[in-house]
Order: structure tokens, then C-alpha cells, then sequence
């Protein structure tokens, strides 16, 4: 039970009044499992101070957010009852408690019944029977257990009790409150097409109810984004597909610094279910397909190392999929020689701004390595080196490749002396070079690097 801090003295009138009818229940749901529920319901006031109950919330609902908002109304306590009622519960309440048991003889079908107090039901149920002590077996024979009443703070289903005083009438009242086990997240299917460099794209909304309670016929809207909690820290994982960040602004509703996706219509959540909603459909989108390989500084091999398959694609509203994208999974997939589409790799993306360039590894390829060879290093003086890397790119395919070799760690005080052809350097510390391959060949890059180090 969890109580407000407040301290009711007076005496309460003991009718509760069950809430009736619910003209609508409203969801936002947060992409880190975090959900605000605001449940309309029909209300009969008494004028007096009375017990609201609002069965069916969440189970997991967090109480100290709740409130309950109608005209005139002042709210004394509330209490939040989670311990639902189920055999094994129901047998632990009882402990100290007189029940009843009942034996069919299996041969006659008659009945007969003894009294016993509950002894403890901490995995299995003591009983003490007049002057014995016996065991509650779980062995097949017809026994039942017969209770008095249901203990006073289980309930069927989670509820939500208030003490108030509101002007009498029967009149809407809303209930609002967050809670976990209410989740989404989004998925994306991207089909590419390697003879025209297009890709479709398709997003889904994927809902999660774990929360204990169905939401039946619910308006909803999905934020992209993650709002701060205490305690929860944040997680930057798929920021490394992200290359350009976008500077368009979208059409969606915005709440703050976040994007609304509301669902086209009312939907049911019922509880342990997933559901998917599709919220983005393109087609035709100009995309390309190449290689990358990073290497650190220094790093030397004796063998050819894997490059990774990489795509790349916009989400501008001019040559792109035109949208934000929330962070997600995107699934890459190919036709294959029967022209059906077949899984390649995914990769996740954070949230992705409106005008942005992702490029996406779907895994390593096959028949392309590079081979990093440090052919020497050399200390000029004290504080200066002279580095030569060579690069051997091969390439097994029919077809000619590009691949992207890019040096890290080459710090801010690194100067290129000499190399095969020009990098573009994607920030302080790392240069890359769009390394040309023919069908079946291989091709060479040099570069010596000055550094203190």
C-alpha cells in the first residue's frame, strides 16, 4: 500500500464507488519503456468524502505521479493496491486464518469437510487439523480449500483507490499517471537495389505491453526521443552510422525538443502483447553500396584484415527517405538470382535528424581485404617520427570496387609527408582514402605520417 502524506482524522463514509463507464483512455508512450496513461472516466460524487476505486491501471504504475483532476474536487489519501489475488496468494494471507477443507472420497463422490488453520504456505501449505499437524500435498486428490472472505488489500485487478470530497454529481474525471512496462521502438526494413542504387525503406512501430493491463481502444502517440529519469542513464548506441547530421526541419508535431508519431486511429494494447504499426513507407530512394575498413594507429598485420559492406543513404526531404527516423534496428536486404529478398545484416541508428547521411555496415565482406603494412619508422629527433604505412586492397569480385581506408588516431599535431593520393580527413584525427580496385585486382596506398610519437 502506498500512502500520500497526508493524515486522514476523520472518520470516512466506507462506501467505495466504483468508477463506470471510461469515454477514453489516452497513451504517450516513450521509446524507454516509460508510458503517461490519462484514463477519462465517469464519476458519481456523493458531495461527501468517499473512496474512488480505479480498477484496471497498471500494474506497474508509479502512485507518487498519479492525480486525478475534476472540477472542484480535494483529495485526502490515496492508495495503490498491487497484491492480486491467485491461489498460491490468497494461501499466504490466510496464514493464522481458520479455513475450510473439502476431500471427495474418488470411489463415492461424497463430501466431507473439516476445519484448519493455516500454519504457513511457504512453499507448500502446514495445516494444523484438531490435534495433528498435516501437509497440504499437491498430489492429484480431489481437495479444496473453502475461504471466509478475500483478504481486505488483494484485488482481482490492480486498483487505485482515493479518499476525496467533490461537489455531488455524476461528471467526467481524469486519471493521470506514468508508468513502466509500456515500450516502443522502431524497426526498419530497407531493400536495396544494386542495379539502379535505389533503396526502399519501410518503418515500424514496434508496441510493448508489459504493464499488467490491457488498454482497450486507446488514442495514441508515440514520442521519439528519451526524456530524462532519475536514476536511468542514456545509451549512444548506432551514433556511428551517423556521418552528416541534418538541418531540415520535418512536418511532424514536435512536444518540446522531441517528435510526436501518433497512430492513425484508436488501437487496443492488450497486456503481454506486441503490436506493429507501419509509420514510414518509401520507395525508390537514391542510395549507394561500398567498403570501409578503419585501422588504428600503428596497427600492423600480418595477414589481410575484413572490410566492412557499408550503405549509405539520406533522409533529406530532396534525394532522401524525406523523414526524421527514431533510433531503431535497420534490417538491409537483397534479391536474390529468384528475385526474392534475403537478409544481409542490420545496424542500429540513433535518433536521425531530417537532412542527415547515415552510412550502415551490414557485416564483412567476403572477397575484400586490406592488408595495413608498416614499412617503417623512424625517429628523426627527440620529438619527431617518420612513419610509411602501405595498404594492400584486394578485391575478388568481378566487378570493380571503392573502398574507404580509414587512418585513426592521427592526433592533431599528425602531418601527412607524402602519400599516394589526397584523404579527405573526416575530423582532427582521422583521414580516409577512397581507394579505387579493379575486378579481380588489387590496388596499393602509401602514406608516411610526421608525429611527435
Amino acid at each position: 500500500m502506498t500512502r500520500l502524506p497526508f493524515f486522514l482524522a476523520a472518520s470516512l463514509i466506507a462506501l467505495a464507488v466504483p468508477a463506470q463507464a471510461e469515454p477514453g483512455i489516452a497513451i504517450t508512450i516513450y521509446s524507454d519503456n516509460q508510458a503517461l496513461v490519462q484514463d477519462t472516466r465517469s464519476v458519481t460524487f456523493t458531495g461527501e468524502r468517499q473512496k474512488v476505486e480505479f480498477k484496471n491501471v497498471s500494474a506497474q504504475i508509479r502512485p507518487e505521479t498519479a492525480t486525478l483532476n475534476s472540477a472542484g474536487m480535494h483529495i485526502f489519501e490515496q492508495n495503490f493496491d498491487y497484491d492480486l489475488l491467485s491461489p498460491a496468494k490468497i494461501m499466504e494471507n490466510a496464514v493464522g486464518q481458520t479455513i475450510t477443507l473439502v476431500r471427495t472420497n474418488p470411489a463415492t463422490g461424497a463430501e466431507t469437510r473439516e476445519q484448519a488453520v493455516v500454519l504457513a504456505a511457504n512453499g507448500g501449505v502446514v495445516l494444523q487439523i484438531d490435534n495433528r499437524i498435516e501437509v497440504l500435498r499437491d498430489d492429484g486428490l480431489p481437495v479444496r480449500v473453502i475461504f471466509d472472505k478475500v483478504p481486505p488489500n488483494m484485488r482481482a485487478d490492480p486498483t487505485l483507490s482515493m479518499t476525496l470530497q467533490a461537489p455531488a454529481g455524476t461528471r467526467e474525471a481524469s486519471l493521470r499517471y506514468l508508468t513502466p512496462g509500456l515500450g516502443w521502438r522502431a524497426d526498419y526494413v530497407a531493400l536495396y537495389d544494386e542495379a539502379k542504387d535505389q533503396i526502399d525503406v519501410q518503418g515500424w512501430v514496434t508496441l510493448t505491453n508489459n504493464s499488467g493491463v490491457n488498454y482497450d481502444n486507446a488514442d495514441t502517440v508515440l514520442v521519439a526521443g528519451t526524456p530524462k529519469l532519475i536514476g536511468r542513464g542514456g545509451d549512444d548506441n548506432g551514433m556511428d552510422a551517423m556521418i552528416e547530421a541534418g538541418t531540415e526541419t520535418g512536418t511532424r508535431g514536435r512536444l518540446g525538443d522531441y517528435y510526436l508519431y501518433p497512430l492513425a486511429e484508436r488501437t487496443t494494447i492488450a497486456n503481454m502483447q506486441t503490436k506493429q504499426v507501419s509509420f514510414l513507407d518509401v520507395k525508390n530512394a537514391p542510395a549507394t553500396h561500398g567498403y570501409e575498413v578503419r585501422f588504428g594507429w600503428m596497427q600492423n598485420s600480418t595477414t589481410p584484415l575484413n572490410v566492412q559492406t557499408m550503405y549509405q543513404f539520406s533522409t533529406s526531404a530532396k534525394g532522401g527517405l524525406g523523414d526524421q527516423l527514431p533510433a531503431g534496428i535497420v534490417r538491409f536486404y537483397l534479391r536474390d538470382s529468384q528475385g526474392q529478398p534475403q537478409f544481409i545484416g542490420e545496424h542500429a541508428i540513433t535518433n536521425t535528424p531530417m537532412g542527415s547521411r547515415l552510412s550502415i555496415s551490414t557485416g564483412d565482406a567476403f572477397d575484400v581485404k586490406v592488408q595495413p603494412i608498416m614499412d617503417s619508422r623512424t625517429r628523426i629527433n627527440s620529438s619527431q617520427w617518420k612513419t610509411a604505412m602501405r595498404y594492400i586492397v584486394t578485391n575478388a569480385l568481378p566487378k570493380p570496387v571503392k573502398v574507404q581506408v580509414v587512418q585513426d588516431g592521427l592526433w592533431g599535431d599528425t602531418r601527412i609527408a607524402q602519400q599516394s593520393q589526397q584523404p579527405t580527413w573526416r575530423d582532427a584525427d582521422r583521414a580516409a582514402w577512397l581507394v579505387d580496385v579493379p575486378a579481380n585486382g588489387k590496388a596499393e596506398l602509401t602514406a608516411t605520417f610526421d608525429t611527435r610519437y
